[in-house]
């Protein structure tokens, strides 16, 4: 069996002191992705950076205190890939890939966005660079008799049943028809597989991203941003696939819940 835990920290630092380091030395998965680190290694404790029975790699983004990602495996990574060839995007902490016997298996984070602002701007052409990468990644990976996972925050909503409040975010980033058509694409051009939504056709949900604000994790008024994107190979052999939301608001330690799915060998 393969476990494999994808988490948006919102700030490693934050999240290693309210319950991070415990949920990690619980984990059960083989491979666990982590996005919006907001750290550099120096700035976090060595239980984050090298934690016990891990192999930890990490990606910065040269702009202090933004973005970043980590992967944590059980195996050594046969290969590292930071970036995924696009410039502008290299040093952003956006993007770390390791190769395992098999399996290519990155983290993502996908620009979040904001309409009407060079954010939006960024966000298109991030999704511009990604989409050709993805198809290259796939036919690679297949040639090499691998598969490919891609997990993290890809910060779009699909599907109406995606989101709690869709009417009210239809032309807020994250549920735009563009942003929206983009990930189709991902599936139906790239050859993509979101992994959850195979397993659970219908929603609405489950829901991996809840605001701060009100009381939105109460009334479970979130979003199903945070994926497990793989190819068909891969996605077949998923049996199950768990949100770990918290008990309480009291007990999170990010905004953000861990998906974790388990697929047979």
């Amino acid at each position: 069996m393969l476990t494999v835990s994808t988490v948006n920290v919102n700030g490693m630092r934050a999240a290693a002191k309210k319950g991070f380091v415990e949920w990690l030395a619980t984990s059960e998965a083989d491979v666990v992705l982590c996005q919006e680190v907001r750290a550099e290694e120096s700035q976090l404790p060595e239980e984050v950076v090298a934690p016990d029975g891990w192999h930890a790699r990490h990606a910065s983004c040269e702009v202090k205190g933004r973005n970043g990602v980590s992967v944590y495996s059980r195996a050594d990574p046969e290969e590292v890939r930071v970036g995924f060839g696009e410039a502008e995007f290299e040093n952003s902490g956006r993007y770390l890939e390791v190769h395992l016997p098999g399996l290519v298996v990155a983290s993502l984070y996908l620009p979040s966005g904001d309409v009407g602002t060079p954010r939006q701007e960024e966000k298109e052409r991030f999704m511009a660079a990604f989409l050709p990468y993805l198809a290259e990644l796939r036919a690679k990976a297949e040639a090499a008799g691998a598969e490919v996972l891609v997990g993290g925050d890809w910060n779009i909503a699909h599907a109406e049943v995606d989101l709690k409040n869709w009417r009210t975010n239809r032309k807020n980033s994250g549920f735009l028809p563009e942003e929206r058509e983009w990930l189709g694409r991902v599936y139906a051009e790239a050859g993509y597989v979101d992994v959850q939504r195979k397993l659970d056709p219908e929603g609405p949900g489950p829901y991996t991203w809840w605001s701060y604000r009100g009381k939105a994790f109460d009334n479970d008024a979130g979003w199903r941003i945070d994926l497990q994107v793989a190819t068909p190979g891969l996605a077949d052999r998923a049996v199950s696939a768990t949100v770990e939301r918290a008990a309480t608001y009291a007990e999170r330690w990010s905004d953000h819940a861990p998906l974790t799915v388990t697929y047979q060998d």
